[in-house]
């Protein structure tokens, strides 16, 4: 029996291959977008998917503001924050976040699903979510990832 072909290959930073993919939030549930994305940032799809390296890929969410919430979550889900001050809590519901920022809404939603170390936020970097179907990506010519379709 050869032993070599039965080696456990383990990506690097240089033997990674980062596309870049583009997400449409028209219509979609925030947390099936977010997981999803993350998906593709963290390089779960991928063969040689390797948990300790940035092995995924760059991630366009377009349409942020055609986000879905179901249920009663617009009023219900709040996003806490601290001053740093004594009686410094403060919070707003998804409905305040998502009329002053629609991105920050899908941004904190998919770097809640990252690791919570250097590599998530190296990762998170990965990331561009934009109002609109416009986005400053098409010299990396993105592939369109159809979200209907994935399981």
């Amino acid at each position: 029996m050869d032993t070599l072909s039965y080696k456990t290959v383990s990506a690097n930073k240089n033997t990674v291959n980062k596309e870049w993919v583009v997400l449409d939030a028209e219509g979609q549930s925030l947390g099936r977008l977010s997981s999803i994305a993350a998906k593709f940032i963290r390089g779960k799809y991928k063969t040689d998917f390797t948990p300790h390296v940035d092995c995924g890929d760059n991630v366009v969410i377009i349409n942020a503001e055609k986000i879905n919430l179901t249920g009663k979550k617009w009023d219900a889900k709040e996003y806490i924050r601290h001053t740093g001050y004594p009686g410094g809590q403060r919070s707003l519901t998804a409905s305040e976040l998502f009329g002053k920022d629609p991105i920050r809404l899908i941004e904190k939603s998919v770097k809640g699903m990252l690791p919570k170390n250097k590599l998530g936020s190296a990762l998170f970097k990965n990331l561009k979510v934009y109002v609109g179907s416009e986005h400053d990506h098409e010299a990396q010519k993105p592939k369109t990832i159809n979200l209907n379709e994935l399981v």
